[in-house]
Order: structure tokens, then sequence, then C-alpha cells
């Protein structure tokens, strides 16, 4: 259990300011997360690593030089929003580009790959890694689409040293996939972790068991077997990552390794060396050659009581930055004098950014796309509770206040631009933003991620046609297939939203009635969305319990059918005629 809270909801942000009040040397409070208190000297590629928190030290106490630049923390297990990577990405980088890293997982991929999008669109070089280092989430032949676990650590630890020591952004990219490549991990848990304020545990394992292959997230292990002694334990996850040991070559891998055992909370220091003192004796015996090992708690999960083997296969290039100097609050070796660097001045926060100069013309749309933001609210909160229940099904049931949330922080802060005297293009920038940091989650990357699309195709120095507005909004829709990576059948919001645009367009070209083309749209969507009913799930949280969701239509599906609905009520309104979009 977690003993030290306030508030529980209020648990990552209050360790986020204590954590930055205690190492004021090196980071600074930025919005979502933290930077290095220094600012990245000109030119070089910021390293801006993150994830969920409960993970101590990961992701921000590895901030620092020679490792990342900046950190977006989100709640607890949650990825941090777009908004809040978009905002830590923004106040690191000083004109050398970005790579964004993180583990490899559904809600972090969608996230960061928002606001990557948005960083390419204003001219930032962005680059993705996605760490997947956990050997029991997939097979060997299919080593980029496992978990992201204790991996992380060497990852961006290289990734940094190389940037430290002048390496360009195609260089940090290469040598930071380079380094996934050759890592390897493997855990096991005794008791799963309790969130801070719940009663019990995530899960748990049978008195006397142990779960192999568990993640990071309080995810259970994949299976169960009998508690073994340290030496027991430590021979199954030295096996597990041996197993795909790359054959020695003359100008590559030669037998040198790195080490990390990572203790996951609960598995304390003592415990672990007892572990390592058999690990390094076999790593020995093999004829391997241990280089600069580690052994403590580097990627945590709140209280789990667990730990695991992360070994990275070593050429001498890889070695020669593991073994570089890094200065963080969690992770040090041979500190370099920060004292020539200069001082931090600022950082990124969301929605007080100098507004884009607009014309009365973009300034009268935006208007009306305030007010249909302010709609579709009113929709979303009036179908929440109806949202949730189809959720519940097979789902964890918050999608109807997801939604509520993320269209009310899109209503809000396009209202906010909107009085600021922003352009159509600007307002709905700031909905996606706020939709995708206040819903978090899939729904809320994805809404983000099609607003902010709707709105690249806007200007801030003209009105538009109605034509443009079904560009628009195609374009929004095309950024939701194109994040989330959905296609027909696998029972998520692209099954409603595909037919949605293929109505719209083929009605629009035929009739150019906008509302007209938009009503017959929204109710194909929702004839769709009734469709998925007798489908399974394929992605996201239901696909675990596909057969349960039988008979039940796909919330996203339905959520977005309905929100189109009152979309097309907005526009053909008599009460809004004279001022509706075009």
């Amino acid at each position: 259990m977690t003993y030290l809270v306030n508030d529980p909801a209020d648990f990552a942000a209050d360790a986020l300011r204590g954590y930055v009040a205690a190492h004021p040397r090196h980071v600074a409070m930025a919005h979502g997360g933290v930077v290095r208190s220094t600012e990245t000297p000109k030119g070089q590629p910021a390293l801006v690593i993150g994830g969920g928190s409960g993970h101590y030290p990961a992701f921000a106490g590895w901030i620092g030089p020679g490792m990342g630049h900046g950190a977006p923390c989100g709640n607890i297990f949650s990825s941090p929003s777009a908004s809040q990577v978009y905002s830590v990405a923004r106040s690191a980088e000083n004109g050398g580009g970005v790579i964004l890293g993180f583990g490899n997982y559904a809600g972090d991929v969608l996230h960061f790959g928002q606001a990557a999008e948005k960083l390419r669109a204003e001219g930032v070089d962005v680059r993705i890694i996605r760490v997947s280092d956990d050997v029991a989430s997939a097979a060997a032949g299919d080593h980029r689409d496992r978990r992201g676990i204790a991996g992380d650590l060497v990852v961006f630890k290289i990734a940094g040293a190389a940037i430290e020591a002048g390496a360009d952004l195609d260089e940090a990219e290469r040598l930071a996939w380079k380094t996934n490549d050759a890592t390897r991990s493997f855990g096991v848990a005794f008791k799963g972790c309790t969130l801070p304020g719940a009663a019990g545990a995530l899960f748990h394992v049978p008195v006397g068991e142990m779960g192999i292959g568990l993640g990071i997230h309080g995810e259970p292990g994949i299976r169960e077997v009998p508690m073994g002694t340290a030496v027991e334990i430590a021979d199954l996850l030295l096996d597990g990552v041996l197993a795909e040991e790359p054959e020695h070559t003359g100008d590559g891998y030669r037998g040198r390794v790195a080490v990390l055992l990572n203790g996951l909370g609960t598995v304390k220091y003592e415990e672990l060396f007892v572990v390592y003192g058999r690990v390094a004796e076999r790593l020995a015996a093999r004829g391997l050659t241990v280089v600069a090992p580690e052994v403590g708690e580097h990627v945590t999960s709140l209280d789990m009581a667990g730990l695991s083997l992360t070994l990275l296969f070593l050429d001498d290039e890889l070695e020669k930055y593991w073994l570089a100097p890094a200065d963080t609050p969690a992770f040090r070796r041979e500190a370099p004098d920060l004292a020539a660097r200069p001082e931090r001045t600022g950082v990124h926060v969301p929605g007080e950014e100098p507004i884009p100069e607009s014309t009365a013309e973009s300034r009268e749309l935006a208007e009306r796309i305030a007010e249909a933001l302010e709609l579709i609210q009113s929709a979303a909160a009036e179908n929440e509770e109806y949202f949730g229940r189809l959720d519940a099904v097979a789902g964890d049931g918050d999608h109807g206040q997801g939604m509520a949330y993320g269209s009310r922080g899109a209503a809000t802060s396009g209202r906010a631009a909107a009085e600021r005297g922003a352009g159509a293009r600007t307002v709905l920038i700031h909905a996606g933003e706020a939709w995708a940091e206040e819903a978090g989650g899939t729904s809320g990357a994805l809404w983000g991620a099609a607003l902010t699309a709707a709105g690249g195709v806007f200007d801030d120095t003209r009105g538009t046609e109605p034509a443009e507005v079904v560009r628009a909004i195609v374009e929004g829709i095309e950024a939701i297939v194109r994040i989330g990576g959905a296609v027909p059948g696998d029972k998520t919001m692209v099954d409603s939203a595909l037919p949605f645009r293929d109505v719209l367009v083929a009605e629009f070209g035929r009739s150019s009635d906008l509302a007209g083309a938009t009503k017959k749209a929204a109710a194909a969507a929702r004839e769709a969305a009734e469709s998925t009913a007798q489908m399974t799930a394929r992605l996201g949280r239901a696909r675990v319990l596909g057969e349960k969701s039988l008979g039940t239509p796909d919330p996203g599906a339905v959520s977005f059918s309905l929100l189109m609905d009152a979309l097309g009520d907005f526009f053909r309104s008599g009460t809004v005629a004279s001022k509706a979009l075009p």
C-alpha cells in the first residue's frame, strides 16, 4: 500500500512537485513533466523520455547531462497526454530536433505519436524510439513489437551519452535503435502493486508461487510457477535473456554485456545482491564479461514485489556510451561540470502561447467552431452514463467519463483561444490539445489528433467554404485511422468513422448541402456502430475479453456517431443559421 498520500487523485502531481523541489540543480517543472534546469545547448538534439508515473526513477529521475533533456509524466501507469509530451518537448528543443523515447505501450504510442505530428507540422524534426526489451511479451522474431520494461534505462543512457558527445539527430536515433535491438529483459513478480488510496493490490499471486513475465503497469505475469530460491530465480531470468544471445563476431559482439538487475518496488537491495551473486557467477562461467553492472531500483511499479534482469549485448561503440559520464538525480557516472551551462529561463505552458495574427473572417469562423465544440460537449455530457455502460461490458467503464472530460476541455480551451482573438486553425489546435489532455487514454489521443488535423486545413488569415469544412472533417478522420492503427472490423471508432467519411463525401458532392450531408453521414455511422455488436474486439483493452463484447456495440463507434449527429444539428440549427459554418 501507499502510506504517505494526501488526495490519491493528486498523488502523481504531488510527487512530481516534491521531486523538483528536491533536485533544483538538475530539473525544473514544465507543463506535464520536467526538463533540465539548464538550457539545451543550441543545435543539440533533445532526448525527451517519458511514460506514466509510478515507475521512479523512470523517467523523471533520468534527466540531466548524458541522459534525458525532459520527461513528460502521466498519471499513475497512464501515458502522458499529447499536450504534456508536446509541452515538455517544446521546452527542451533548441534547434537540434527531438527524440521521443518511451516503452512500447498503446497509450504511449498514441500520445507521443500525436505530439510528434504537431511538432513536425511546426517544422521540428522528430524521431520516435519505442523500447521493446521484454522477452516474455512477444516472440524473438517480433522484438520491436515487445513491451518496454527496464531496458528503457540502457536505451536512453546510450542515446543520451551519444548526444552529449556530439551526435546529431540521425546518429542518436541510430544508436537508440541499435541499443534497443541488442537489449533483452525478463522479470518475475511475487505480489501485485497497490494504487495510491486503493484498498487492495491490482493482482494477487497464490501463496508459494510467482508470476513469470510481469509488466510494469500492474499487469500480472503470463503464467504462474512454484516459488524458487534466489539461485533458481537467477537461473530462470538468465536463461530467458541468454536464449537470444547473438553470435560472437570479430568486430561486433564479443561476449561483453551490460547487466541491469532491477527491483520493482518491494524487493530491496540485499535481496537483489543475493540474486546478482548468482547472475555474475553464471555469466563468468559462460565466458561473458560484465561491464559496469547496475543493481537497484531503476524502473519500478509502485510497491510491486518482483525483479527483472536486463542484458545489453555490447560492441565497442555501445560500450563506449554505456561507460560515458551521466549526471542525473537517479543515475550518475563521473558527473560533468554544469557551471558553464546557462540557466533555464522558461518552459512551455499550454494556452499561454502567443496567439498568431488572424483576420476578422477567420475569427468569425473561430467563433462558430467554439460554438460547435460547446454543442459537442453538451452531447457528450448527456450521453456520459450511456457510453460508460457500453464500455463496462468488456472494458473499464471510463469511456463516458473520458468523452465528457475531453469534450469539456476542448470546448473550454477553444472558447478561451477565440476570446483571445485566435483564428479558426488556432482554436482547433488548442481544442485538440485540451481534449487529449483532459480525456487521456486512447480515445483522448484520437479525438485530440482529429481536432488538430482538422485545424491544419483551416487558416488564421481567411474564412472558409463548405467544401473545406468537409475536407477538415475528413482530415480529422484520417488522423484517427493513421494514429490509432485500427482497420474496419477491429471493433473500434474506425468502424463508424469510415462509413461517416464515405457518406459525407458522397452526399456533399451530390448536394453541396453541408448540414444534410452531415446528418445522413451520422445516420450511416450510427448504423455501422450498432453493427459492431456482432464483432469481437481485436484492439484496445476490450480485446482481452473479446467474446464478452459480443452483443454490445463498440462505445467509441457509438460515441463518434452521436457526436457527429450533434455536429449535423449545429449545421442545420435555425437558431444559428445566420452564424453557422459556411
